[in-house]
């Protein structure tokens, strides 16, 4: 049986490991990113990869960056016949992919060459994509650029958000690894290489980012809002505070208020935007304060607005 190295972080690559450990392929070792501190009492949280490493007994190792750590030499001694990542978040040293026996293989959640870099989901969520997928590709020195060994396409839907659509992609790359290492292996499949005049990065998504810029249409921002959910959020500043936004609803008429005004605090809490757009916003978090439903937050803090005030803070 073909013996793996697996390199991932998040819930995507734990899914993708997972089926690597049910069909049977030998686990040399597991790569995780560093256990992260969270919230005000700092609470040590385990990546997914490793709470399944540790479920399954796996060796694991957790360097801050592979390239400098004395765990790259244990790693490399390993010389496995794959080398498989998903969601990982480093790069890999050239040296390092070299030891794999067969091939080092990479399953990236996009349709490549778009989008190439650590954000490819909430790119295509952003920008209003109608599909997705994953591609199983060869790593190489250069980010995600790769020959292609396989492709699956995902419909993305008009109210999915990046968390929904990385739930589906997560078993969709997960089944078409399995069914594409063992034609690596056999050397029937043939790489396919990428056109780089159709190149679209993905790098990681910014704080500055996170902020809903008024310049957007309300379909733009109801996008945007989309692909930040559910981690990291974006946010309105109102009043000087900022207001998450966890979803929205672009609204069927139009105003002539300027961007940022309060349109009706009536049933609907309802923000003008660019082109004279509308966006209700249907599930918010003021700060200090849960996710609520848009009635409850016009019930409290939202009555204090009045229809026709600018209330939302330029960028």
């Amino acid at each position: 049986m073909n013996s793996v190295i697996f390199l991932g972080t998040p819930a995507f690559g734990a899914t993708v490991l997972e089926g690597l450990i049910k069909a049977g392929y030998d686990i040399k070792a597991v790569v995780t990113q560093p256990d992260k501190k969270v919230g005000r009492k700092q609470k040590i949280v385990y990546s997914p990869v490793k709470e399944l490493a540790l479920k399954y007994a796996l060796p694991l190792y957790q360097p801050v960056r592979l390239s400098k750590s004395d765990d790259l030499d244990a790693l490399m001694a390993i010389q496995p016949d794959f080398l498989i990542t998903a969601a990982f978040g480093q790069f890999l040293p050239t040296r390092f992919l070299k030891t794999a026996k067969i091939a080092a293989v990479n399953v990236h959640g996009s349709l490549l060459p778009k989008y190439r870099g650590g954000a490819p989901i909430q790119y295509a969520v952003r920008n209003g994509d109608a599909e997705t997928g994953v591609t199983i590709m060869e790593m190489v020195k250069e980010m995600d650029a790769g020959d292609m060994y396989a492709q699956a396409k995902l419909p993305i839907g008009p109210d999915e958000t990046s968390g929904e659509v990385f739930e589906k992609l997560a078993p969709l790359g997960r089944d078409l690894l399995l069914e594409t290492l063992p034609k690596i292996a056999s050397g029937e499949i043939v790489k396919k290489p990428q056109d780089p005049s159709q190149v679209v990065f993905s790098p990681t998504i910014e704080k500055s980012e996170e902020r809903i810029p008024l310049t957007l249409t309300a379909q733009e921002a109801k996008n945007l809002i989309r692909a930040l959910n559910p981690d990291p959020g974006a946010f309105l500043v109102v009043q000087g505070k900022r207001l998450k936004v966890w979803a929205a609803e672009v609204a069927e008429d139009n105003t002539s208020l300027p961007a940022g005004c309060l349109v009706s605090n009536q049933g609907r809490f309802a923000i003008s935007f660019a082109d004279s757009t509308v966006l209700n916003l249907t599930e918010v978090q003021p700060v200090g304060k849960k996710a609520m439903k848009v009635k409850d937050f016009l019930n409290g803090q939202g009555k204090k607005f009045n229809a026709g005030d600018q209330i939302v803070d330029e960028d």
